[in-house]
This record gives C-alpha cells, sequence and structure tokens, in this order.
C-alpha cells in the first residue's frame, strides 16, 4: 500500500469553531489547541462532542489492494473522488506489477495467460472475446491493487483509527500508522483513554 500527494484543510479553522459551545463572543475563539480542544476530539465516538473533527478534510492517493477496497466501502464518510479501473483497463495494466506480494505468481500466470489471449484476439466483439473478458474480471486476485484518490475527514479517519489499528491485513495497520502523521491528529483526537 502507498499513500501520496496529501492534502489537509480547514484543521485552524476547525479548532476554532470548536470553541464556539462555550464562547461568549466568537471573535475571541483561537486557533490554539487547548486541553478542551483536545478532550472533545478524543471522545467517546458517536457521542456528538468530536464534531468539529468533521472540519478536517484529507484528501489523499492511495494504492492499495482489492481487499482492503472491499473493507474500506463500509466507512460512509470517505469517498472515493476517482480510481483506476479495472473494467476498463485490465487488459492493459502490467499483472505482475499490480499485484502485491502475497499473490500466488501461479494464479498470475494464469490470469496474464487470459489476458494474453484476449489482446491477440482480432474481433472483441465476439461472444469468446465477452465471456474471456469477464472470467479475467472474475478471476483477479484480492492482491491486485489499484490507484484511488480519496477525501474524508478526521472524524471518520478517527473512526477507522480505532476499528483497524490492530487489523490482521497489514494494509489496515499501515494505514493507521498514516493516519498517527496527519497534522494534529495525535494531539486532537488520540489523547487520553477514551479511544482504548
Amino acid at each position: 500500500m502507498q499513500i501520496s500527494n496529501v492534502n489537509v484543510y480547514g484543521l485552524d479553522n476547525a479548532i476554532r469553531v470548536s470553541k464556539f459551545p462555550m464562547a461568549k463572543n466568537t471573535k475571541d475563539c483561537t486557533y490554539e489547541v487547548t486541553s478542551t480542544t483536545s478532550k472533545l476530539g478524543s471522545c467517546k465516538t458517536g457521542s456528538g462532542h468530536d464534531n468539529y473533527l468533521k472540519g478536517i478534510v484529507v484528501q489523499f492517493d492511495m494504492k492499495f489492494s482489492n481487499k482492503m477496497s472491499v473493507e474500506l466501502e463500509r466507512y460512509h464518510f470517505i469517498d472515493f473522488i476517482s480510481s483506476q479501473s479495472t473494467m476498463h483497463r485490465i487488459t492493459k495494466f502490467n499483472l505482475a506489477e499490480q499485484c502485491n506480494e502475497y499473490v500466488d505468481e501461479r494464479i498470475i500466470d494464469v490470469v496474464q495467460e487470459m489476458i494474453d489471449v484476449y489482446n491477440g484476439l482480432d474481433d472483441k466483439g465476439s461472444e469468446f472475446a465477452k465471456d474471456l473478458y469477464l472470467r479475467i474480471l472474475y478471476n483477479i486476485p484480492s492482491g491486485f491493487e489499484l490507484t484511488a484518490g480519496f477525501t474524508t475527514n478526521y472524524q471518520q479517519l478517527k473512526t477507522i483509527f480505532q476499528q483497524r489499528r490492530t487489523h490482521r491485513l497489514p494494509e489496515w495497520r499501515k494505514f493507521c500508522e498514516w493516519i498517527e502523521t496527519l497534522p494534529k491528529f495525535k494531539e486532537l483526537v488520540l489523547v487520553g483513554d477514551s479511544n482504548e
């Protein structure tokens, strides 16, 4: 798994507005992380006190496996902006380079053989070609990796971190390690014992 092109937006503003509930004059709210800001950010997930974390938007590109993709789709506030497409490009990829180290080379060889046959066909519209294309698509291993662009926020990343940091899938652990590197994430979200 690889993460690149990371952008974080709204961090300072979200910290400032986190102080609104207790402010008499919102003009006095600062961008400083206070113990209250951290306490709100690290509160129990679902309590609503950490809603200001939604204002910290994170966009990034990630190359990851089909296996992780299926599990990632359960989160409602992480959006795929765009991604590479197996439907459009599966017969054009270098299959061996797109698969992670857990994919058996024999599986790669079988799928690559089908791709080679498909790419050698003159009539891609024939019933044989259409059937072969589907066989290729349905035989792509779970360790096949594509790159996608995402947008999410600190509140959703907090949930992902809590649920996936000790996951059996190495990609999730690596993703959670990356989450901890985001600006002020530890300071805002990972304080106290509320995330244990």
